[in-house]
């Protein structure tokens, strides 16, 4: 989104939103689809590509795939305005919900689907079982940013998970592949992965944008002041994002081109329980923030926080455990494919929604939406 300052239009004028939309946002469906297209026609077509993209690695993930996120993450944290943040911090209300949510009801959702819709493919479900427990720190920031969610309510959930991340991932991962299915009479799987590990991701791909966001808004505000620094610094970085977004899809599937066309029996298996979680997630979030009376922009922090799962970090454990041609790694790899589409879906369905979420803006002032002017 751009970064005019201008006042958040209320509920009831939300109808045009799609429509005030640069060319560049309001297609971006079609831009993901072609950065598909391209990739997987790259992958397929270039002899030896992906190993030359994979020579490079930052954090157990490909360099230019780790540049794409990077590039990506930066613009959308130099929008927050980190002086705010305190007041989401206040609002333990919002904390508890995406906590919950996080970290109680989606790990527990996607062990479900997995042996619901995988139980003949072990090595898949556990994959999936590990996507499930890598909590978005990253793509949320944009899919938010799209749909006019709270720049600091996400800035500050994605934060709490990269700390709950650190903590509890190899924890969860014992619960969830080991003592659960012991308990139930299910096979059990072991997982060994290092705390160091998790935080190097989270320090890689939350931490150095946070950094960089921070400093460019704390210096630009002080050396030029706000009026400047968002009315003619972030429209000129803001298209950035989308453009790291779309080089990070083309690498994606141009890394992973010949495995997805030749085995798309596979990658259609493990696509269906990934569709019902994002789409459970995400429904199930805004129903029960719409059912507490949050206003739409909180409720859309929280539900893309949900629903979006870190998948640098599935994909670096499930090839670190259990080897780059295994199973497990190829649902990681089928996670983001499957959920940049699905979530740029859902950024137009909550963008329609938006208008029942009336009765919750009225009484409030609205709060400032940088809107994009692309």
């Amino acid at each position: 989104m751009s970064d005019t300052v201008r006042e958040r239009p209320r509920a009831s004028d939300t109808g045009g939103v799609i429509e005030r939309l640069s060319t560049l946002d309001r297609l971006l469906p079609v831009w993901i689809v072609a950065a598909m297209f391209v990739g997987l026609l790259l992958g397929r077509l270039v002899p030896g590509l992906d190993d030359a993209l994979a020579a490079v690695q930052v954090g157990d993930v490909s360099l230019p795939i780790a540049v794409g996120l990077l590039v990506m993450m930066y613009p959308v944290l130099a929008k927050v305005r980190y002086e705010e943040l305190g007041h989401v911090t206040g609002d333990r209300r919002l904390l508890a919900v995406s906590v919950v949510l996080n970290w109680l009801v989606g790990p527990a959702l996607m062990f479900s689907l997995a042996w619901l819709l995988l139980p003949d493919l072990p090595a898949y479900r556990t994959g999936l079982i590990i996507v499930g427990l890598a909590r978005c720190i990253a793509m949320v920031l944009i899919w938010n940013d799209l749909a006019c969610g709270d720049r600091e309510a996400a800035a500050i959930l994605v934060a709490i998970n990269a700390a709950f991340q650190i903590v509890a991932f190899a924890l969860l991962g014992y619960f969830y592949l080991q003592v659960l299915p012991g308990w139930l009479g299910l096979g059990q799987t072991s997982l060994h992965v290092s705390v160091w590990e998790i935080a190097r991701s989270v320090l890689i791909f939350l931490g150095i944008p946070l950094l960089a966001g921070y400093l460019t808004r704390t210096l630009g505000e002080r050396a030029r002041g706000r009026d400047w620094y968002e009315t003619r610094l972030l429209p000129r970085i803001g298209p950035a994002a989308l453009y790291g977004l779309l080089f990070t899809i083309v690498i994606l599937f141009a890394l992973q081109g010949h495995t997805i066309t030749s085995r798309p029996l596979d990658v259609a298996r493990i696509a269906l329980p990934l569709l019902a979680y994002f789409g459970l997630m995400w429904g199930g979030a805004m129903l029960l923030t719409h059912a507490l009376g949050f206003r739409y922009p909180q409720a859309t922090a929280v539900s893309f926080t949900a629903a979006g799962n870190n998948f640098e970090l599935a994909i670096a454990v499930a090839i670190g455990v259990f080897g780059v041609t295994s199973g497990q790694a190829l649902a990681g790899v089928v996670g983001p494919l499957i959920e940049v589409p699905a979530l740029v879906a859902l950024v137009y369905v909550g963008l329609w929604g938006r208008r029942f979420f009336a009765d919750q803006d009225r009484g409030h002032s609205p709060s400032v939406q940088r809107e994009s002017d692309r």
